[in-house]
């Protein structure tokens, strides 16, 4: 199994920016896809952005243009850089992976995750 660890959320103001990482440990060899979900207060956990370990990326169209994921594979390390950020970007950044080449978009297919990082922005 993956241990996940996420960190770098705090309170930002709108505008401004945040660099989060999630450092994975544990059976590691087997990663192919890494990527962020968050979960703002009364919705459901959602698929921010994703990178396969050849680099691909993909982005839910609300960060487009914002975020950008990228990963150090030595370091077992998943980043996400999030620049000009909005009130309606506040949510818990949870981290996953996993050995295919995508994430699911379907948080619940994953039983496995990290404490996560909060992540709030005031307008």
């Amino acid at each position: 199994q993956v241990q996940l660890v996420e960190s770098g959320g705090g309170l930002v103001q709108a505008g401004g920016s945040l660099r989060l990482s999630c450092v994975a440990s544990g059976s590691i060899f087997s990663i192919n896809a890494m990527g962020w979900y968050r979960q703002a207060p009364g919705k459901q956990r959602e698929l921010v952005a994703t990178i396969t370990s050849g680099g691909t990326t993909t982005y839910a169209d609300s960060v487009k243009g914002r975020f950008t994921i990228s990963r150090d594979n030595a370091k077992n390390t998943v980043y996400l850089q999030m620049n000009s950020l909005k009130p309606e970007d506040t949510a818990v950044y949870y981290c996953n992976a996993d050995w295919k080449s995508h994430l699911y978009s379907d948080p619940s297919r994953y039983d496995n995750w990290g404490q996560g990082t909060q992540v709030t922005v005031s307008s």
